[in-house]
């Protein structure tokens, strides 16, 4: 009973715990049993806390027993990326950096609060890269592996985030995403994920490095669910006063509305670069022949500009990153901190300002062809990487020269960083799955506040489509390992 619980999505669900076939005990029951059984493998969790899970399952069905039901998140499980503060739970950050009374959280993060009065369910706390901004080498918390291939690479950054619901270890994460932490991690591991317009969700409570960049979202196995919790988790925040007053839409409930006539333009220079792979230029195009049977009409835009999002990202985002970490830790505590961390955040303290400012400058160049782009289609679609994922000690940040240094920066972020950049809402999807087994992804991306329209076509392919339905088998996984 418990593997068939978790191979529903969160819609089916939430049908069940509303009309009482079953509770948030069996649920939450059936997550912790896959988390004992498979993250000694997986590393998708660092703390879990079972007892508090079960107490507020109990409280929930209680709740809902007394006729009490708050919607489809109530007693519905999830994660979060240990960057976002929760009251009982240590803020680890997946770092050796931080002394035990540095990690004690001091408040609940916004998205937290607004999914606790949702009546979702906080199983615990998921791995990343140290401080959650990548090219980690050693993970003070465990290597975290790809549940299609424990071999290879779950992508960077919230990568417990995407493996836990791909593995089925809790119906919903959240993440965060300065270049595709997001967007990386639900590919990779073949789940949805979103990161929605900078803004849209208070970023209170948790531990943003990137002020210009940084966005909390979730990864989900299915849009609908991604569209129910962006709705729980956005709007105003005077913590956060960079949230958006605008209204938030009803994600949700416009996801089923056709998409016949839809302008959606190709990336031509992401979707058939140089760099993406003939596999992936194969099976995009196979995605778009699909989206053309739901009546979309498909275009192709060129946005020259966007190949200059990737250096323009790390001169700006990457400074932004270590200005955080210069004064608090970088200089006192320096060997603490991962080998590929500390590199990264050494050499972005020395970008001289004059830099910084011009890439600044040129960023909001950049910026303003991808929106005059998103402000002519319904949405922009891409591979959200240019290949598959590979195996771990391969994806690792090692270069031997300065070519091979841009040829790796250029095919992990060119298909995620012209967005992030924009600061526009960007979703990816499951499109299929490479040679090996491992899963593939489409992208898109809309004009900001567009969340709505944006999940509605994607909600569209991914039900013609129908990669949402296959399942990562950990029993074959896992002999596959051993073998």
């Amino acid at each position: 009973m418990g593997d068939e619980l978790t191979a529903l999505d969160g819609g089916a669900q939430a049908e069940l715990i509303r009309t009482r076939q079953i509770s948030p005990v069996d649920l939450v029951s059936a997550y912790l049993a896959r988390i004992e059984s498979w993250d000694g493998l997986l590393r998708a969790w660092i703390t879990v806390d079972a007892d508090r899970a079960l107490a507020a399952a109990r409280a929930a069905e209680a709740e809902i027993a007394a006729g009490r039901y708050r919607g489809p998140l109530h007693g519905i499980p999830y994660g979060v990326k240990d960057q976002m503060h929760a009251l009982g739970f240590p803020t680890t950050l997946a770092t050796k950096v931080l002394d035990p009374e540095e990690m004690v959280a001091p408040c609940n993060a916004a998205v937290i609060e607004r999914l606790e009065a949702a009546g979702a369910i906080l199983l615990g706390k998921q791995n990343l890269h140290e401080f959650g901004k990548g090219g980690t080498i050693g993970f003070a918390y465990g290597q975290p592996r790809n549940p299609w291939n424990p071999a290879y690479s779950a992508s960077s950054s919230s990568t417990g985030s995407g493996i836990a619901p791909s593995a089925r270890m809790c119906t919903f994460s959240l993440g965060e995403d300065t270049g595709g932490s997001i967007r990386g991690p639900a590919a990779l591991n073949g789940v949805v994920g979103l990161r929605p317009t900078y803004g849209r969700v208070s970023r209170f409570g948790a531990v943003m490095e990137a002020y210009t960049t940084d966005t909390l979202g979730p990864l989900a196995r299915t849009v609908a669910d991604a569209a129910r919790v962006l709705e729980a988790i956005a709007g105003h925040d005077p913590r956060d006063p960079l949230t958006s007053t605008r209204p938030v839409d009803a994600y949700a409930a416009g996801l089923d509305r056709p998409i016949r006539g839809r302008r959606l333009a190709v990336v031509r220079e992401i979707a058939w670069g140089n760099g993406t792979t003939d596999e992936v230029k194969q099976v995009f195009a196979a995605a778009l022949d699909v989206l053309r049977g739901l009546g979309a009409q498909i275009e192709e835009v060129s946005l020259p500009l966007a190949l200059y999002a990737v250096p323009l990202q790390l001169l700006s985002t990457d400074a932004d990153v270590a200005a955080y970490f210069v004064g608090k830790y970088l200089r006192e505590r320096y060997d603490r901190f991962d080998v590929g961390t500390r590199t990264r955040l050494a050499a972005s303290s020395l970008i001289p300002a004059t830099v910084y400012n011009r890439a600044m400058r040129a960023r909001a160049i950049v910026r303003g062809q991808i929106l005059d782009a998103t402000r002519g289609f319904d949405a922009l679609v891409c591979p959200t990487m240019i290949r598959a994922t590979r195996p771990i000690e391969q994806e690792q940040e090692k270069v031997e020269s300065s070519d091979e240094a841009v040829v790796r920066l250029m095919e992990r972020r060119i298909g995620v960083y012209p967005f992030s950049l924009a600061n526009v809402p960007a979703v990816s999807v499951p499109m299929g799955f490479s040679a090996e087994g491992l899963p593939l992804a489409l992208q898109f991306a809309a004009r900001p506040f567009g969340e709505a329209g944006l999940l509605n076509v994607a909600h569209a392919y991914e039900r013609a489509a129908g990669w949402w339905r296959h399942l990562p088998e950990l029993e074959t996984t896992l002999a596959s390992a051993a073998a």
